[in-house]
């Protein structure tokens, strides 16, 4: 994939296999500092995207196995600052530099990158959000959260989605972290929906907002 400019930051997106998980380079097009979200898989190809990038931080939005396959030799290499919520940092390889609160902010060059703590999909994800883009790890993906383990986590990743996601802007970028992109706009239409609906009791795993 080329890089995506749109006047405000530059993105690479990166579907790397086994999982076919999505990894991020976002450069500030003024400094050409940058960071990596997520190091999913395919060390090698990560790296060579990143070659000519002053790489500040490499953010984990939470630490399932599909998520980490690169990590160790991408912060080997790079030699970056690697940022994380409290919460999952003791399931990191390693141990991170910083750890990620709600409301903190990341900067790289002129960026701001803002960072929501969105619990559900596992109790320290987190979402960041610069400008119009939002990068939302597993929380919210194209027509659904992402998976949840049993109906209280669901209901969480719920609140975390409509509390600090669906306050933003319709035109918000979504950079998921498997899949498609997509409007955020789009996901608060189908959320109605799915809301207007008669709720199945104990729903929780792989929910759809519109059943194929």
């Amino acid at each position: 994939m080329n890089w995506h400019y749109d006047g405000e930051i530059r993105i690479k997106k990166l579907e790397t296999q086994p999982f076919g998980t999505n990894c991020y380079i976002v450069v500030c097009p003024q400094s050409g500092e940058g960071i990596i979200v997520d190091t999913p898989g395919e060390a090698s190809r990560i790296l060579a995207e990143a070659e000519d990038i002053s790489v500040r931080y490499i953010i984990i939005t939470h630490t399932h196995l599909d998520h980490l396959g690169a990590f160790q030799e991408v912060r080997d290499s790079l030699k970056a600052e690697v940022a994380v919520h409290p919460l999952e940092a003791g399931a990191l390889p390693s141990p991170p530099d910083l750890t990620l609160e709600d409301g903190d902010v990341v900067s790289f060059g002129e960026v701001n990158s803002k960072v929501l703590h969105t619990p559900g999909h596992t109790p320290g994800s987190l979402c960041l959000l610069m400008g119009k883009h939002l990068f939302s790890g597993d929380t919210l993906f194209p027509n659904g959260p992402g998976k949840t383990r049993d109906p209280a986590a669901f209901e969480q990743v719920v609140n975390s989605i409509t509390e600090k996601l669906f306050i933003l802007p319709d035109d918000t970028l979504v950079y998921p972290g498997h899949g498609d992109d997509a409007i955020l706009g789009e996901e608060k239409h189908n959320f109605a929906v799915f809301s207007s609906r008669p709720r199945t009791p104990g729903l929780c795993g792989d929910v759809l907002w519109l059943p194929s």
